[in-house]
């Protein structure tokens, strides 16, 4: 869900670039180096965590994925528009889910699941 997510996202950034850029550009983001960048940015993000070449590649591609988040949300909070903070809402979500449900369908665990798991169910 996180990777349709963030493709679907992409695919605006494509299809509706004006209206992208008019959005960042009302957030105060320099929108004309920043679309292209992110369009690439939310395409390998999530096919360095379905590809799993490498743990700490996937595990950086959720880090990565987490700051945006957290960014995205905080600026349209900061702009006052919250339903713009929605979308990031749901991503930092389903990020938590697929983060801490990883390590299940995968052959090499992220070291850094394990230490959240541990973490929660220690009392």
């Amino acid at each position: 869900m996180l990777t349709l997510l963030y493709l679907a996202s992409a695919t605006l950034y494509v299809a509706k670039k004006d209206w992208v850029r008019q959005t960042l550009a009302e957030l105060n983001y320099p929108a004309s180096y920043l679309v292209p960048l992110m369009v690439v940015v939310k395409v390998l993000g999530p096919l360095a965590i379905l590809s799993r070449v490498s743990v700490p590649l996937s595990d950086l591609a959720y880090a990565g994925i987490f700051f945006h988040l957290l960014l995205s949300g905080s600026a349209h909070l900061g702009v006052r528009k919250p339903k713009g903070a929605l979308p990031a809402v749901l991503g930092l979500v389903l990020l938590f889910v697929s983060f801490s449900t990883q390590n299940v369908a995968r052959n090499t665990p992220s070291p850094y699941c394990a230490v959240m798991t541990a973490q929660q169910t220690t009392p």
